[in-house]
Order: structure tokens, then sequence, then C-alpha cells
């Protein structure tokens, strides 16, 4: 038996069990919806830290059959983005006072890192667009 058929048969075996919580906090009174909510919680965290370990394997697994050195210098040019866009923002533009006067602990490098944040999202989704422009016109040409 491979790995996907061991995986889903996992899978399957989680919605089962998540399925008969749900019904038990459906029938259940307050009180014991409220302690098997918790305990919900609980299965959710685990059922997302199996996914995350599942996923992590596999993309491990696909980088050893895949071009390593391709994949590398993907990843290089994603932290370079991350890097350059956290060397650009200041941290300075943004007046603290309001967030200070409401008890939130917004500080200068709090805003620099949001501010990297944004000019990460705005290069990646400036690539994202160019990149279907390009496909797309590039499709047109070629018919």
């Amino acid at each position: 038996m491979n790995l996907h058929k061991i995986l889903k048969v996992v899978a399957y075996a989680l919605a089962i069990v998540g399925a008969i919580f749900a019904l038990m906090i459906i029938a259940g009174d307050e009180d014991t919806a409220l302690s098997m909510s918790g305990n919900m919680l609980y299965i959710a965290y685990t059922i997302l830290g199996l996914i995350l370990v599942m996923v992590f394997l596999f993309v491990i697994k696909g980088l050893f059959e895949g071009n390593i050195k391709k994949t590398l210098m993907i990843v290089g040019a994603f932290l370079a983005i991350i890097v350059v866009s956290y060397v650009m923002s200041s941290g300075t533009d943004l007046d603290l006072a309001p967030f200070t006067k409401k008890g939130l602990d917004v500080t200068e490098a709090t805003s620099k890192k949001v501010g990297a944040g944004l000019y990460t999202f705005y290069v990646l989704a400036f690539l994202a667009i160019a990149s279907m422009l390009f496909s797309g016109v590039k499709k047109i040409l070629n018919k």
C-alpha cells in the first residue's frame, strides 16, 4: 500500500472522528458542548499538525524527485524579495501615538515588519500579474 492510500485512509478516519464529535456537541447540553468544543480544538490542532507534517514530507519528497537547483533558486529569489522589502521599509512613516493611546503595543519595529510585509505582497502580486499577462500574450502570439 503506497503513501497516498495510507493518507487517504487516515483522512477518512479523521473525518469520521470529527463528525462524531460534532454530533456529540450538537446533541449535548450547553455544559457538555462547551467542554466538548475545547476538546475539539485540541483535535483540530492535532489534525493541523498532522497535515503540516504530511505537506512537509510531500514537499521534501517532491524536492528530491525534481530539479533541486531550480527549486533552491526560486526559494532564494523569494527570500531576496523579503530581505529587500525589509530594507526598503522605514518604520517611521506611521504616527504611533493613536495606537499607544489605545493601549496597543505598536513600536517602530512592528511598523517596519508590517511595511516589509506590504512591500513583499506588492512585489509578489506584481510578479504574479506580469507572469499571467506574459503567458497570455505569448499564447496569443503563438497561434
